[in-house]
């Protein structure tokens, strides 16, 4: 592979990923600083006591933040492997990171 074909599939690869996080952010169910909002409050929430294996406190963050879909954000945040407080964190925080 000549060098000319690496910065051809390097530049189709960038452009994948560009795509990949524009929809990403296009089908967020909340606005991205709520997200933040949520996982500083997770994270803060499951120091102290822990997690039960439900989304308690996460319903509870969406409540008191008057979001109005919290069926579609737990949705969302399910398909996105977060189906528990811990998991939420865990694994739906890092897509944020990207």
């Amino acid at each position: 592979m000549d060098k000319k074909e690496k910065e051809r599939r390097k530049q189709i690869r960038n452009e994948l990923r560009q795509k990949q996080q524009e929809e990403f952010e296009k089908n967020l169910p909340m606005e991205r600083p709520s997200f933040k909002e949520l996982f500083d409050c997770l994270d803060d929430q499951l120091r102290k006591m822990g997690c039960d294996n439900t989304n308690k406190l996460t319903t509870g963050f969406l409540e008191k933040n008057t979001i109005i879909n919290v069926e579609n954000v737990l949705s969302w945040l399910a398909e996105n492997g977060g189906y528990c407080d811990c998991e939420i964190l865990a694994n739906v925080e890092q897509k944020f990171e990207k």
